[in-house]
């Protein structure tokens, strides 16, 4: 494929990935898969949810790039809204932190957009993912929540067998 048709893919967890993947997929683009999660809560959880996205990668035949798992640096980004609920700046400063580190890795792939699958979830607000992204020319944003995409992705994870977690991944989502 085409290098112009690349995207970079910014991955919080296998589940959400998979509708957003069969949705670029679906427009010619060829997506690489960035699996960036600092703001999980333990380096097991971390692992479990790497694991099933090298299996989705797999499944998909993509490319995966991980990043390191940096929650000590993670949680003094976010340092001072640790009691923030969810939907508030504490996820604001999150997807900074996240689209930050997937900007980074697109122009060190020489990719010239991204996004995230973080949109696909009925727990995020869409509206201020694409905020964060304004700050980083290559972001593009794309909704996945539209078309039913969240429940395309709990129908794909449950045929894939996809661990499914509970929580985005920082201890102050897990109340």
């Amino acid at each position: 494929m085409n290098n112009d048709r690349k995207i970079l893919l910014h991955v919080c967890c296998a589940p959400c990935a998979t509708a957003c993947i069969e949705t670029l997929l679906a427009e010619d683009l060829e997506p690489i898969l960035y699996f960036s999660n600092s703001n999980i809560d333990s380096r097991d959880e971390f692992e479990k949810r790497l694991s099933c996205v090298e299996e989705l990668t797999n499944i998909f035949r993509l490319e995966l790039k991980i990043d390191d798992y940096c929650h000590d640096a993670w949680l003094e980004h976010i340092r001072g809204l640790e009691n923030e609920p969810e939907r508030s700046l504490r996820c604001v400063k999150c997807f900074n932190w996240s689209l930050g580190r997937t900007a980074a890795k697109a122009a060190e792939l020489e990719i010239s957009g991204f996004t995230t699958t973080l949109t696909v979830s009925p727990h995020k607000i869409s509206e201020m993912i694409f905020e964060a992204g304004k700050q980083y020319v290559a972001f593009q944003s794309w909704n996945f929540k539209k078309k039913d995409g969240f429940r395309r992705s709990l129908e794909l994870s449950h045929r894939f067998g996809l661990y499914r977690q509970k929580y985005c991944g920082c201890e102050f989502s897990a109340v």
